[in-house]
């Protein structure tokens, strides 16, 4: 949710001096950066002059109890984007929980600060402490700053270093994702109030007006079938595509110039019937771009894959090309854009080289595709239960100060990043 922006949907132009080509009366004409709003076309995303463009980047969270970006007990923000940047990154996931619009909404519209976001997470004695960390590290805040100014920061910040924010509703609650018994896996579980959801939507796409980086936003991360419950018997297609277009419109009204990005069910693994444009079972009706009406060209698709196991790189293709990935090309019923938001795997010297995280590296950039990795934190604030909680996928060490796997990075990550075609 950051991206300073109502110049979001600005573009501006500055004339070169002329040039010495043939014909010398030639302007060389260049759009600011970041050249939105973004649209799409077929399977293609543009900027503002027609370019192609698609995103290389990581997995910023912010949704798990704290409610902030995780990692500012150990940096600065400036410093963590600067890292993200040194890759040669052109973006970030950056996750939010619907509870915090929730919060706000209750305190009379009022975000609650990090004093008591940290205590309310943390507890009395371990809040002010980690607290005092963060401020030492970023002494633009205070006990006072809220939650969503910590985020404009980071979408501050961003624009700073030309970096595109691209936000995600990853959770309701506020707390580590995600399984089918957190309460948040489908519209009607536990804590996934459908209504709170759209209301949340609408409040980030809003206020991300003011965040120059924000291009697009991921209407839920990681739909899944609940273990038990109302919800579960509602679990299908169906009731996904309802949903669906109710969150689209949620953004869309509030915040016209963002991507919507659509995930899919079983985790968001896979998004075949929208592909093909077969029945959205159990019903017999089929997705239909003339149901997002005036904003059918702002539809991307993402998917997600942890296929850690795989010892095959072309079954491992072959699963993204049918779980959703054939929208990428002419044989698709229905054209679109697609992204891999999430895939990751274990941070050391050697895992890297193996079958899942090398077809990936080679896969992605062929396919010209989009792709976050997951994730960039080294450690959170807490984790199920786990005060500063290590994280063995992170791509920084637990203290956000150095890359985990050098080797990684140096071998495979930056490679990936100049393969992949940022525009």
């Amino acid at each position: 949710m950051r991206l300073v922006a109502i110049v979001v949907s600005l573009v501006g132009f500055s004339l070169a001096a002329p040039t010495n080509q043939p014909h010398g009366d030639a302007l060389d004409t260049r759009a600011t950066w970041p050249n939105g709003p973004l649209v799409t076309s077929g399977r293609w995303i543009r900027d503002a002059s027609g370019t192609n463009l698609t995103y290389a980047g990581v997995n910023w969270p912010g949704a798990a109890d704290v409610m902030i970006p995780e990692g500012l007990q150990y940096q600065s923000i400036a410093t963590i984007v600067s890292k993200i940047k040194s890759l040669g990154m052109n973006a970030i996931r950056l996750t939010f929980a619907i509870q915090m619009v929730d919060e706000i909404y209750s305190n009379g519209g009022k975000d609650i600060t990090l004093q008591k976001a940290f205590t309310q997470a943390l507890g009395s004695t371990s809040g002010p402490k980690v607290l005092n960390q963060v401020l030492a590290k970023n002494p633009q805040f205070t006990a006072s700053t809220t939650r969503l100014q910590v985020f404009d920061a980071v979408a501050a910040e961003c624009a700073k270093q030309h970096i595109f924010v691209h936000l995600d509703n990853h959770i309701s609650k506020g707390m580590w994702c995600c399984s089918t018994d957190d309460g948040n896996s489908w519209w009607g579980d536990t804590y996934f109030s459908a209504a709170n959801w759209t209301r949340g939507l609408a409040y980030m796409a809003n206020h991300g007006k003011q965040w120059t980086s924000l291009m697009s936003i991921g209407l839920r991360n990681e739909p899944r079938e609940p273990t038990s419950g109302a919800a579960k018997s509602t679990y299908n297609w169906q009731t996904w595509y309802s949903y669906m277009k109710q969150g689209a419109e949620a953004v869309h009204s509030s915040n016209p110039d963002l991507l919507i990005f659509l995930s899919g069910l079983s985790f968001d693994t896979f998004l075949t019937p929208v592909v093909r444009g077969t029945a959205l079972t159990p019903g017999t009706g089929k997705f239909s771009f003339n149901d997002f009406p005036g904003y059918a060209n702002k539809l991307v698709l993402e998917l997600h894959n942890y296929e850690t196991g795989a010892t095959n790189c072309n079954n491992l293709q072959n699963n993204l090309y049918n779980n959703g990935f054939q929208a990428l090309t002419s044989s698709a019923v229905n054209q679109f854009p697609v992204m891999l938001t999430e895939f990751g795997f274990q941070m050391d010297a050697s895992t890297w080289k193996g079958t899942y995280a090398s077809c990936l590296a080679s896969y992605l950039p062929a396919q010209k595709a989009g792709w976050f990795i997951w994730v960039l934190a080294g450690s959170y604030y807490i984790r199920s239960g786990t005060q500063d909680y290590d994280e063995g996928w992170g791509l920084l060490t637990h203290d956000w100060s150095a890359w985990r796997s050098p080797s990684y990075v140096n071998g495979a990550l930056i490679p990936m990043v100049k393969n992949t075609p940022l525009s």
